[in-house]
């Protein structure tokens, strides 16, 4: 072989050392980096496997209510009326009876509106006629008792509209109902035609044979 020939060879060699060289060495490179400490995620994940229950650990509460009922009343029961309190009229839900009983009378139901609980005082309610504001006076001489309406518990009180032999009076055929006469939301329920003549309305009862009115 001549000189040339074996210098080229020698050349030839030398340039595939080399490159089988660095392809090893980037191979070593790329094995140092599947050994490199983790990327955030990872080491998320990591972090939430080393937990006592197995879970991500706990990240910090979104702000919000914390389901306490605030100073203004919010909160599970906002709403609603404190146990105890009186009654308003659109607290109830409400409907008539006319009973033919004791010369005839109309019988007012209340029962409290779903998810109220309020107290009925302890006196007959306020019961208007006609655009005059005609008022129904006591039937009962004596206080009756207080009545908390609460899911089915209901209240009866009865109305005589004209307790005179006399003919005459006022043709009507609604009634307004309040809570005691500082109730801010009055109710006008339908009784069909009745005759108004010094009007009449007992207490509030638990039981409606209590709840007729004396002629």
């Amino acid at each position: 072989m001549s000189g040339n020939r074996r210098k080229a060879a020698l050349a030839t060699t030398v340039l595939v050392g080399g490159a089988m060289f660095l392809t090893a060495c980037q191979d070593a490179g790329t094995g140092a980096d599947a050994g490199a400490p983790q990327t955030s995620a990872s080491a998320t994940a990591a972090a939430g496997a080393a937990t006592p229950s197995g879970s991500p650990a706990a990240t910090p509460a979104a702000s919000g209510g914390t389901g306490k009922d605030d100073k203004n009343g919010g909160g599970a029961g906002s709403g609603q009326k404190p146990v105890g309190q009186v009654c308003g009229a659109n607290d109830i839900a409400w409907s008539t009876k006319s009973e033919t009983q004791a010369g005839g009378y109309i019988l007012v139901v209340a029962k409290a509106k779903p998810g109220i609980s309020c107290t009925l005082p302890a006196v007959h309610p306020t019961v208007a006629f006609g655009s005059d504001g005609t008022e129904a006076g006591p039937a009962e001489q004596s206080t009756g008792k207080q009545i908390t309406l609460s899911g089915n518990t209901t209240a009866y009180a009865g109305v005589n509209p004209k307790t005179t032999s006399a003919n005459g009076g006022k043709e009507l055929d609604s009634i307004i109902v309040a809570i005691g006469h500082d109730d801010p939301d009055p109710v006008s329920l339908p009784v069909g035609t009745i005759t108004v003549d010094k009007p009449v309305v007992t207490n509030w009862h638990t039981s409606p044979k209590d709840a007729v009115p004396a002629r």
